[in-house]
């Protein structure tokens, strides 16, 4: 009795997940692997949620006796929030 197309289906792919691969595309998709983030990026990307959240509590507590702070005004909370947000959206690239 001939064998269904389920069947064949489910024959080759299980021949693709056991290695028997043929093409030269496959078998480079296969071996491209993300390498581990650099302890540079990490530390940047640390040094910038830090900072943001240093320059919010600054700020806060001493930005009238600090003349630059002063005259931004409430621009600091954007200075500090972006200051997070670039280390937060630089986690997505982090491996």
């Amino acid at each position: 009795m001939p064998k269904s197309k389920v069947r064949k289906s489910v024959a080759t792919s299980a021949a693709r997940t056991s290695g028997e691969m043929s093409s030269p595309a496959a078998a480079a998709a296969r071996t491209r692997v993300a390498a581990p983030s650099s302890p540079v990026y990490i530390g940047i990307m640390l040094a910038l949620m830090v900072l943001g959240l240093i320059w919010l509590v600054v700020f806060y507590l001493w930005g009238s006796d600090i003349a630059f702070m002063a005259s931004l005004g409430n621009w600091n909370f954007g200075i500090g929030f972006t200051l997070m947000i670039a280390g937060l959206l630089m986690t997505m690239g982090w491996r």
